[in-house]
């Protein structure tokens, strides 16, 4: 958390754009939900016109689904952000048709959509292998273009991940999820199919008095040890993936999951669900989060909120009461702490406020960025033709 407030601060307006880019990675952290990539497919090769010869055709530019990529990985492993074919080759005496040049793949996580710049949906990706084809490459030169070749079509592209819903519903089994999703959403919830998933995860809608709907999901309890595919960690954690917000909820009172297993703090309970989702995919953590310490008509519930607040506070004192491989590496600061009772309605319209409160922030902080990124656009456009 950074505070401004005691400093009187003036900036010159070339480092307003600086600044904006620091909030938003402040903001949103290492965590890319879309990415827009510059694609152009390759130029066709020469013809040769004294014997007839073809040009190779230019390579064209696919997005493959692929396992286990992120769209991260593609923004660090290629920081420009270009993907070309490679150009046909020219037509010769020893290969009068010229070769094919070798087509661009950009290999993409699953369960995203490519769009254009303007929003037109170009295809979507839902199966491990589905291949879309976004820029052809330029045909070779022959007769009938006086063996010139053609170039490859150019275009922007944007991939997005497909979000299920605003918030994701992060907790442990009976931290009461279900329950408060039904208390926010004064509805049962709704079962939602998504093609990309086998699983069905339910989700409720929150209807404000200004008719603004926020979507919740419920997803499936985790249980310790989903990063490593117990129960049904794995398809849960790529779930967690596709929601703007994290909304985690515990109990106040701790819980145990069977006889044999530990109880658990809500802390605990906290610092582990972190764990979870860091050994999944490390930038998961850095996704805006609000806490719900549910269960508050539970004897003694303040004086343990009392105490987990203090724990959040200071996370370095208390985290020696679990073992080091189930530590963290960073604690998540929550936007939020709100203490509800999901049984009898308690803290449900404070909750309610929070949730629509962190949203709008991040929607005009993502707005900003696209304005940001399409004057940055703009002047390197000009800059090219001066």
């Amino acid at each position: 958390i950074i505070r401004c407030s005691r400093f009187h601060l003036s900036f010159s307006q070339s480092s307003i754009s600086s600044l904006i880019s620091l909030f938003c990675l402040l903001q949103y952290g290492n965590f890319v939900d879309n990415l827009r990539l510059y694609v152009r497919g390759g130029s066709g090769g020469m013809g040769l016109p004294r014997l007839g010869g073809q040009g190779g055709k230019g390579g064209d530019v696919w997005v493959v689904a692929t396992k286990n990529m992120t769209l991260k990985r593609i923004k660090d492993k290629y920081p420009q952000k270009r993907f070309i074919g490679e150009a046909g080759a020219n037509s010769s005496v020893r290969a009068l048709k010229g070769e094919k040049g070798k087509d661009m793949e950009i290999l993409a996580p699953i369960g995203i959509t490519v769009t254009t710049d303007d929003g037109k949906i170009v295809g979507d990706m839902n199966t491990e292998g589905d291949r879309l084809m976004v820029v052809k490459g330029g045909p070779g030169g022959t007769f009938h273009s006086a063996f010139e070749p053609s170039k490859g079509q150019t275009k922007h592209i944007r991939l997005d991940l497909k979000l299920i819903a605003d918030l994701g519903l992060v907790g442990f089994p009976n931290a009461g999820k279900s329950s408060l999703l039904t208390a926010m959403s004064n509805a049962t919830p709704q079962i939602a199919n998504y093609s990309f998933t086998t699983l069905k995860p339910e989700i409720g809608k929150v209807m404000y008095e200004d008719y603004k709907q926020i979507s919740v999901a419920d997803l499936p309890g985790l249980i310790e040890g989903a990063h490593i595919n117990k129960g049904m960690g794995h398809k849960f954690l790529k779930h967690v993936e596709r929601t703007k917000q994290l909304l985690f909820v515990v109990d106040v009172c701790g819980f145990q999951l069977a006889s044999k297993t530990p109880f658990r703090s809500p802390f605990e309970a906290v610092l582990l669900l972190t764990k979870e989702l860091e050994l999944y995919k490390e930038e998961l953590v850095s996704k805006p989060a609000l806490l719900v310490v549910n269960k508050m008509d539970l004897p003694d519930a303040e004086d343990k909120l009392a105490e987990l607040k203090e724990q959040l506070q200071n996370p370095d004192e208390f985290s020696h009461l679990l073992p080091d491989d189930m530590i963290p590496k960073s604690c998540i600061t929550f936007r939020h702490i709100v203490p509800v009772s999901a049984s009898t309605g308690f803290g449900v319209d404070r909750l309610k406020r929070c949730i629509r409160e962190s949203l709008d922030e991040d929607s005009t902080m993502a707005t900003k960025a696209i304005h940001q990124d399409r004057l940055q656009a703009l002047r390197c456009h000009s800059h090219q033709h001066l």
